[in-house]
């Protein structure tokens, strides 16, 4: 009787807890938002020489976007509300809830084997690894890039074919496009329909994100920021192969945002889309200082900011070995969870925290360092969580 009394009132406590969290977030006054993310922004564009971002942040549900510079230097557009980025690997977040999507419809299963949807490789190395290997890093060893021989889907084929394992699947986390380009592959194979039309028609849409593609129209153009590179050299993404699953995405700050707020619950949608939502933040695999989940990135929350600036580090770019969560960690509110994203011209973070129903985008028109976009975060973050 007095152990049910004590589970009742931790449970009553639970609810009440992120209650008055949400309450106090709720009631967070818009101006010092502003006034925290302009502190830690301006410093940062100064710093690194960034022409423009768009900085979301989202408490309660509630989203703010802002605002700064120019999306191009040559015209001095500003940066607006409709201002299109590219997102880099960003874009893997939503491969990898399109690949959990088709697992919660029946159509794959991400202990299925890449052999089981791509005849050709049957019987090769390659085609033995299954689809939560290739959203988590872990197939055994693949190249940050598909190769620059490879111009086709034949040759890339035929490269899988004859590719030979480094590791053992499972063993040891080496980050690569290839590797969720072919999750999204196959996943776009087990609903009978092209990649891109499933992720801007199917995806986009239930989230009603409107202005996202990876193919920018004709009619969105103007709101294309122009990127830089380091150098600050004008640069925007040139198409490959496995782009659009692994890079390919463009999108503005609030439709991000609003991508953010799916995966806290913090908007209505389809039940089914919600679970496989849900189900990309299930631990599979420990990797240095985070837990690698499908795709997405996580920390045990509150995390101090050189564990994020270690997990989001160039290091993690290398083979690293890991340890499987057996269990599966099942999806944490108290958690920290993240991706970066770049490409040539352009930067991304997004981080959020469920327990604190917080969470943040920051979109840049410049490639700039890594370290530096987790640490503007970071500061936000922990100044608003207060």
């Amino acid at each position: 009787m007095k152990s049910s009394a004590m589970h009742l009132a931790a449970a009553v406590c639970a609810v009440l807890c992120v209650t008055a969290t949400a309450s106090r977030a709720t009631e967070m006054p818009p101006d010092r938002i502003k006034s925290v993310v302009d502190q830690a922004v301006r410093p940062l564009m100064a710093k690194d020489g960034i022409p423009g971002m768009a900085v979301g942040i989202t408490v309660a549900g509630t989203a703010y976007v802002y605002d700064y510079g120019v999306a191009s230097r040559e015209t001095r557009q500003p940066v607006t509300r409709n201002t299109l980025f590219e997102i880099g690997s960003v874009s893997k977040t939503f491969t990898a809830t399109l690949a959990s999507y088709a697992q919660v419809s029946g159509r794959l299963s991400l202990q299925d084997t890449v052999g089981k949807f791509l005849p050709s490789l049957r019987g090769s190395p390659f085609g033995q690894v299954s689809l939560l290997n290739l959203g988590t890093h872990t197939p055994g060893g693949l190249p940050l890039q598909v190769p620059e021989a490879i111009r086709n889907n034949e040759a890339l084929l035929q490269y899988f074919k004859s590719w030979q394992p480094a590791y053992a699947p499972g063993t040891y986390r080496t980050y690569a496009n290839p590797s969720i380009g072919m999750l999204g592959w196959i996943t776009a194979i087990s609903m009978g329909q092209d990649f891109t039309a499933l992720l801007e028609q199917k995806l986009f849409g239930a989230l009603g994100m409107r202005n996202s593609y990876i193919d920018v129209p004709a009619a969105k153009m103007a709101d294309y920021a122009q990127g830089y590179s380091k150098t600050s050299e004008p640069v925007r993404m040139k198409g490959g192969l496995l782009a659009a699953e692994a890079y390919g995405v463009k999108t503005t700050a609030a439709d991000l945002l609003r991508f953010v707020n799916a995966n806290m619950r913090a908007i209505p949608l389809d039940k089914k889309l919600q679970r496989a939502i849900d189900q990309t933040h299930i631990g599979y695999f420990r990797a240095g200082p985070m837990i690698q989940d499908l795709i997405w990135e996580q920390y045990p929350y509150p995390v101090a900011l050189p564990a994020l600036l270690e997990g989001n580090g160039p290091n993690m770019a290398d083979a690293m070995p890991v340890v499987e969560i057996k269990s599966h960690q099942p999806p944490r509110e108290d958690a920290w969870i993240n991706k970066t994203g770049s490409t040539n011209g352009f930067s991304a973070y997004v981080a959020f925290v469920p327990q604190k129903h917080l969470g943040i985008v920051m979109l840049a028109n410049k490639n700039i360092p890594l370290g530096d976009r987790v640490t503007m975060a970071h500061q936000i973050m922990t100044q608003l969580a207060m």
